[in-house]
């Protein structure tokens, strides 16, 4: 009997679930949107439930889209938005708030409480990550602070936290299985990862009870099975979904490097087994965990890519879908430059500027639909070029070759002007859902469905190489530009300026 490896995509706009054959060939589906919920200015929720509801639906519509019975899964992968804090109630199983999103700044004033009591080179040793309300800890404290009902339940050993991906493992499997993996964990700025483990250092600066926290297993591994979907399927492997597709992507030489267009950008370069420490903003995190073996990335984090198209959609409402953007970005007026600056929840590497806002530059009586197109999805390359220059000075490489995916890469006209950008080539692969797909080979590791990374590599295909077009001058004019738009939008910068 063939078998099959169902890869839930828990992502931080929607959940998308894929079937992938024996040959990691799609063979269906499904994928649903979820509420995002907005309570005050900088603040990003979602309703744990509601997300678990899809994870859900979509898992079942996606096996019968296959046309497969439940006994023909072998196994299931899980990768997931990453940071995202969910606290939860272990006896009733309902979370005691919504889930905190790795987009939300609530605490950004509590980072820098922190900042000036000189945490930061701690903090980053330990965990590899800058001070930032992005990550877990400064939202599960904010948690424990702010929810009255955190306390009793705490007191009566009731109270479990998890990223998203120990939360629908847990619900998965109705209560029995409690853990989470390696690279979730690292992004949480609680866990050590030199030693593999909670760092009671740091817990006792956020004043977070390790009794709350998960064990922390592998990322290909036993973590227990569900028996939700009509059958007993085991679930063997879980990453958070920018170190998904970097397995997807088989990134596993030392160099290699990928980036994803979703919600956000993110790129990473494998390090090795090297803790590379970033002099230029960027993050030290777990690239993925094998046979209790870390391999460790630097990465680049942008907050707003495609969730710019997204504000353009349901915000402005000027368009209708993100498939408009394609036909419109070549419709723009050629004789204006406008820059789109999309902070709209700060900016991320390489200028960690959680108070800067969005704004828009250059325009005109002329300025139409498809500038405001081009300027968004522009803005996204001009990022992307941000964070290779900062990977090239701290790794001392010449970035060459970009491996790029996620839902924004369908867009031609996006990969060229990046490659231009970028000076480098920009290659996509047959397979663009990497960060499902790199979930499954952790799965099919555990499974004995493959036997090593190896294997993972000679699977992977490029499907096309963009190649850059543009003359240096032309992109140094662009950039500058660009630099320009950033420095009048940062309010670090502005306020020391005063």
């Amino acid at each position: 009997m063939k078998k099959f490896i169902l890869s839930i995509d828990q992502g931080t706009t929607s959940t998308r679930t894929i079937i992938f054959d024996e040959k990691f060939d799609i063979v269906g589906s499904d994928q649903l949107e979820f509420k995002q919920l907005f309570p005050k200015d900088g603040c990003v929720e979602h309703d744990p439930l509601e997300i678990f509801e899809t994870v859900l639906k979509t898992s079942k519509a996606t096996i019968k889209k296959a046309k497969l019975n439940v006994n023909q899964i072998s196994g299931i992968g899980i990768t997931n938005q990453r940071e995202t804090v969910v606290v939860w109630n272990k006896e009733t199983g309902e979370p005691i708030y919504n889930a905190i999103v790795w987009q939300d700044r609530r605490t950004v004033n509590y980072c820098k409480e922190l900042a000036k009591k000189g945490l930061a080179k701690k903090i980053q040793k330990i965990t590899g990550l800058v001070i930032d309300a992005y990550f877990s800890a400064t939202k599960i404290k904010w948690v424990l602070d702010n929810i009255e009902s955190s306390k009793k339940l705490l007191k009566d050993n009731k109270l479990l936290f998890g990223t998203i991906d120990c939360w629908l493992l847990w619900k998965l499997t109705e209560g029995r299985s409690y853990f989470t993996e390696a690279t979730n964990a690292s992004r949480t700025m609680l866990f050590d990862i030199k030693k593999n483990c909670w760092s009671e250092e740091l817990l006792k600066i956020f004043g977070i009870p390790r009794s709350i926290l998960p064990d922390v297993k592998d990322s290909s591994d036993d973590f227990g099975f569900t028996t939700l979907l009509g059958g007993e399927i085991p679930i063997g492997g879980i990453a958070g979904d920018q170190q998904a597709a970097t397995i997807g992507q088989a990134c596993f030489e030392p160099g290699s490097i990928k980036s994803t267009y979703g919600t956000g950008c993110f790129m990473l370069m494998n390090t090795g087994e090297n803790i590379k420490i970033s002099k230029n903003n960027l993050l030290t995190t777990i690239a993925y965990r094998i046979n209790g073996k870390n391999t460790y990335a630097l990465e680049g984090s942008i907050f707003i890519a495609g969730a710019a198209i997204q504000w353009l959609r349901d915000s402005l409402k000027i368009i209708k879908s993100a498939e408009e953007t394609e036909k419109l970005y070549g419709q723009n007026d050629k004789t204006q430059q406008i820059y789109f600056v999309p902070a709209f929840v700060g900016l991320g590497a390489p200028y960690w500027d959680g108070e800067a806002r969005g704004a828009i530059f250059g325009m005109t009586r002329n300025t139409g639909i498809a500038d405001f197109v081009k300027a968004a999805i522009d803005s996204v390359a001009y990022q992307t070029k941000d964070l290779v220059l900062a990977m090239e000075r701290d790794s001392g490489l010449s970035i060459k070759k970009l491996k790029v995916d996620g839902g924004m890469v369908k867009n031609e006209q996006f990969l060229q002007f990046l490659s231009n950008i970028l000076i480098s080539l920009c290659d996509r692969p047959k397979i663009t859902e990497t960060t499902a797909l790199g979930a499954a080979y952790l799965a099919g590791l555990s499974l004995g469905l493959i036997k090593s990374t190896k294997d993972i590599e000679k699977k992977w295909q490029s499907e096309k190489v963009f190649k850059p077009k543009l003359h240096k001058k032309e992109v140094k004019y662009l950039y500058d530009g660009w630099l320009k738009a950033i420095k009048k939008i940062s309010i670090k910068k502005n306020r020391n300026k005063n």
